[in-house]
């Protein structure tokens, strides 16, 4: 009978040490878990938090002013942002786009008058505009013909013309977009990158093949 009773004893004490260890094992394992995951930025891969970015204002620096600037003389609103490069490309473009609007304008009043010769049905005298002009075509050329390339060089006067309104605006707006964006804060230059190597489950429409993974390469930028 005591030796009965000296068994179930045992048997009680062994079994509440062994749902002590359980328990203590469990709470060590939550423990860590929370330690680690504190450790981590909110995501699965994200990578640890070390230090957050620090923006410091630019109070000195307007984009209205960028803004007026370019208004007034393209170019100036990027002088002002301190991005002298951009000024060539600006004056590039609008020299090219006004050259087009002299060389289409000049041959627009060329045919008009040519035209009007033709409707009129006279030829210009040798001391009249065009003379040369009405010569070199020759008497194939029909009125219409010259009403025609007359229309040519307007429409595309007109669209040199436009070319050089849209240039101005966007460097209007490049000018805001710069004082706006870039000098509005300056951001530390702690950029690192980091290459490893991994895989790719393959995708739906080739998992007929043999091969299961995608060789791959991660690449992760830290601002």
């Amino acid at each position: 009978m005591y030796k009965f009773l000296f068994v179930i004893g045992f048997i009680t004490v062994f079994t509440f040490a062994a749902q002590a260890q359980v328990t203590d094992t469990a709470v060590v394992g939550k423990s860590d878990t929370v330690r680690k995951a504190s450790n981590t930025a909110p995501g699965s891969f994200a990578p640890p938090i070390k230090k957050e970015k620090t923006y410091h204002p630019d109070s000195l620096h307007s984009p209205h002013k960028a803004v007026m600037h370019s208004l007034m003389v393209p170019g100036w609103g990027q002088l002002y942002n301190h991005r002298w490069w951009k000024v060539p490309i600006i004056y590039g473009g609008v020299g090219l786009l006004a050259a087009a609007v002299i060389f289409n304008q000049k041959y627009y009043t060329q045919f008009i008058t040519l035209a009007k010769y033709k409707r009129q049905g006279i030829a210009p005298g040798p001391n009249d505009k065009y003379y040369a002009e009405y010569n070199a075509y020759g008497s194939g050329v029909s009125e219409s013909d010259f009403a025609s390339a007359a229309d040519g060089n307007r429409r595309n006067r007109d669209l040199s013309i436009l070319g050089i309104l849209a240039t101005w605006g966007i460097q209007t707006i490049d000018a805001y977009i710069d004082a706006k964006f870039i000098h509005s804060y300056t951001v530390d230059n702690d950029l690192a990158i980091k290459v490893t190597p991994g895989v790719l489950n393959q995708p739906v429409y080739a998992q007929s093949t043999n091969v299961s993974f995608i060789p791959a390469i991660k690449i992760t930028f830290t601002f």
